[in-house]
């Protein structure tokens, strides 16, 4: 059986993976859902000094103290920043790295590079310490693929992301790119962002298995079982 760590996106918590960790579960897997530190359940931790680095370094820990190996790494969405800072600090503890519908910069490249926000998209409401969308921005926007229940159950979830998990420092992930990796890039053909040509590169770069997947940007909640069966 295998071990999944799996990495959340931003305005999320572990709470995301619920579906899909259900199934890898009832399969045998082990399965760990971290929240990252200022998210969802622990946004009661928000403060200065939350970045890719820190909640990587937490994370890291979280593996060594678990006695954790052999570790296939899912990152989705920004959560693909939080791998590769992660993915450098336990190297020998991975066995491979999944990136799903993620954003993994290269260097010298920053979010801001890569996604695209259509023409007159709203401004992300910001506080001291966050940034997200508003809650109808994220209804009509963001989780416009989900329906029904699903849907208001992750609107009731959703939180800002802390700012310093927004985009990586300058250098902060460099390293990454200086190592070989065991990986797969799953992209989702209905998802805007990231796009297409930014994930080809990051598997083209990292000489990772290509998976395309028909879904957006949730697959783990809207097709848990093909997600599932893809890490």
């Amino acid at each position: 059986m295998t071990t999944y760590v799996l990495v959340h996106g931003s305005f999320q918590g572990g709470w995301i993976w619920q579906p899909t960790a259900s199934i890898l579960r009832a399969e045998g897997h082990t399965v760990y859902v971290p929240t990252l530190d200022g998210c969802a359940e622990r946004k009661v931790n928000l403060r200065a000094g939350i970045t890719v680095s820190s909640v990587a370094q937490e994370l890291a820990d979280a593996l060594f103290y678990e006695d954790l190996s052999d570790i296939v790494l899912v990152g989705t969405s920004s959560g693909g920043l939080v791998v590769e800072k992660t993915a450098v600090l336990v190297r020998d503890r991975i066995e491979r790295l999944v990136f799903l519908d993620a954003l993994v910069p290269q260097p010298g490249e920053s979010v801001g590079d890569i996604v695209e926000r259509p023409p007159g998209a709203v401004p992300y409401e910001t506080t001291e310490f966050t940034r997200g969308p508003s809650r109808d921005a994220f209804e009509n926007g963001l989780f416009s693929e989900l329906k029904g229940d699903t849907k208001a159950w992750a609107l009731d979830r959703a939180t800002p992301h802390p700012i310093g998990l927004s985009d990586q420092q300058p250098g902060e992930l460099d390293a990454f790119w200086d190592q070989s990796w065991a990986a797969k890039v799953i992209y989702c053909t209905e998802s805007a962002n990231p796009p297409e040509s930014h994930q080809r590169r990051t598997a083209d770069r990292l000489s990772a298995e290509w998976v395309e997947m028909t879904a957006g940007h949730y697959p783990m909640l809207t097709h848990p079982e093909e997600t599932a069966r893809l890490l």
